[in-house]
């Protein structure tokens, strides 16, 4: 018994002892995060803000004879220009000449792996395998006048960087940086920007008028329906406007209506209607002002996640983008920004702001539209609080979008989906047709943001929708 207590005992003063290291320890971890977070808040960032820098030089490749240049440098050197030579282990794949001089493959080598880069030695011209306009083109640090090196090929652009030491650029980025700042820097380099960076997009300007309009089909000859006309608003009237599904739309009709009707037929009565409408929506001559407001929410299309980019006049309520992407990307916000630009029928007003929210594709895409000289001032909205001056005086335009998600959520909601990413344009453009035309705002006084002469003498919606249809024919034709 006694050795036992004794045993006990000893047990439990290892134990208190362990305790109280651990107390210490745990004491000294929470003052020394203290002291790390006191003396970093100057330069620690959550995140690191989106800047684009000036324009580069740019200069067009001239067309080089490797057999010229293999003389020059037997002239110049006495001797003759030797292949790479290669370990078994850095065997290049390439088989190509070089685009700039035709050089063959033996004179090419790896210069940059994750980009893909490779360098020609007879040349001293970079080039990737993604054969496209850029290998035509040289861009030159504007500070500097060094060649940009390709870094990363994005989606629809790529990244240029300046990479010498001594340029004007890197050196004034880097003498602002405090001692705290630059040991953070030697630790985290890509924490910091200080480089000179540009952004060459692989985007045809003039293929955006291609991209900015929803494929839709007319699938029903809507003149020779077997159903009434009034049957057609009435069914429209259920689908768009209260957001009913078409099975519900096609309960309804034989409940209160005693129209028997599938749902396929509903749906293929407003794929065909939202077809007609579309040229009235692109068409149309908006009358819009100078402030734009944009959000991105999704929908469901197969169970999968796509993504509509709403962008609206934050004054007169006019919903000028509403596609359906398959993803939240550069691309889609381009076109969702073209498809808006275009309802001004013209010049863009030269106070024309945006305000988003702070997803970095909008600033890429600014970037884009700056390079094919297409000004506007943009405004990100961050997080649910006003930290910036920004936040404070734009937080408004950015609720108004937010409320208009709220508005086609609550009637998507009852969608279940879309099978396929065409019914899913086909239900926007009817929606967007309700909001724009027929849909009273009270921010307008009950009244609708586009106000159309005689349809507020007409006596209820199903004949507004059918005249809105007849209006649609004269922009078709």
């Amino acid at each position: 018994m006694v050795k036992i207590i004794s045993l006990f005992s000893v047990v439990l003063k290892s134990f208190s002892k362990f305790i109280f290291k651990l107390i210490l320890f745990l004491d000294s971890y929470i003052i020394s995060a203290h002291d790390f977070k006191s003396n970093n808040t100057t330069y620690y960032e959550p995140f690191r803000k989106f800047s684009v820098d000036s324009e580069p030089i740019i200069q067009k490749v001239e067309k080089l004879d490797y057999k010229e240049l293999l003389n020059d440098y037997l002239l110049k050197h006495n001797k003759h220009l030797k292949p790479v030579s290669r370990r078994r282990a850095s065997k290049l794949n390439f088989k190509g000449n070089c685009p700039i001089c035709n050089a063959p493959h033996d004179y090419i080598y790896e210069n940059n792996v994750k980009a893909k880069q490779l360098l020609c030695k007879v040349c001293n011209h970079t080039f990737t395998l993604n054969k496209d306009f850029l290998e035509k083109i040289v861009f030159r640090c504007p500070y500097c006048s060094k060649t940009l090196e390709r870094i990363k090929d994005r989606n629809n652009y790529v990244i240029y960087k300046c990479k010498h030491k001594k340029c004007s650029f890197y050196l004034d980025k880097l003498k602002k940086l405090t001692p705290e700042q630059l040991k953070e820097y030697k630790k985290h380099p890509s924490n910091f920007k200080i480089h000179f960076i540009y952004r060459a997009f692989d985007i045809n300007f003039e293929s955006l008028e291609r991209s900015s309009m929803p494929n839709l089909n007319i699938t029903v000859d809507l003149a020779n329906i077997r159903h009434s006309k009034h049957t057609l608003g009435l069914i429209l009237t259920y689908y768009v406007n209260y957001g009913l599904s078409s099975r519900k739309t096609a309960a309804i009709m034989h409940d209160i209506h005693q129209v028997k009707i599938s749902h396929q037929t509903i749906m293929n009565y407003a794929n065909s209607v939202s077809a007609m409408v579309l040229p009235l929506l692109e068409k149309y001559p908006y009358e819009l002002s100078f402030d734009l407001c944009g959000d991105e929410t999704y929908i469901r299309v197969k169970g999968k996640k796509h993504y509509v980019f709403f962008f609206s006049d934050k004054t007169k309520k006019i919903i000028t983008s509403y596609q359906v992407f398959r993803n939240r990307d550069t691309l889609s916000a381009i076109i969702s920004l073209y498809q808006t630009f275009k309802k001004y029928h013209g010049k863009l007003p030269e106070d024309l702001k945006v305000i988003v929210d702070g997803n970095p594709i909008y600033n890429v895409a600014w970037s884009y539209f700056k390079s094919m000289d297409v000004n506007f001032d943009l405004f990100q909205v961050i997080g649910l609080t006003n930290n910036t001056d920004i936040d404070k005086d734009y937080r408004p335009f950015k609720q108004v979008t937010e409320r208009l998600n709220r508005t086609f959520k609550d009637d998507y909601v009852q969608m279940n989906g879309f099978g396929n990413i065409e019914s899913a344009n086909a239900y926007m453009v009817l929606f967007v047709t309700f909001f724009n035309f027929l849909r009273p705002h009270k921010s307008l006084k009950y009244k609708t943001p586009i106000m159309l002469d005689g349809f507020n003498k007409l006596p209820h919606m199903p004949s507004k929708w059918l005249s809105l249809i007849d209006l649609s024919y004269s922009c078709i034709n």
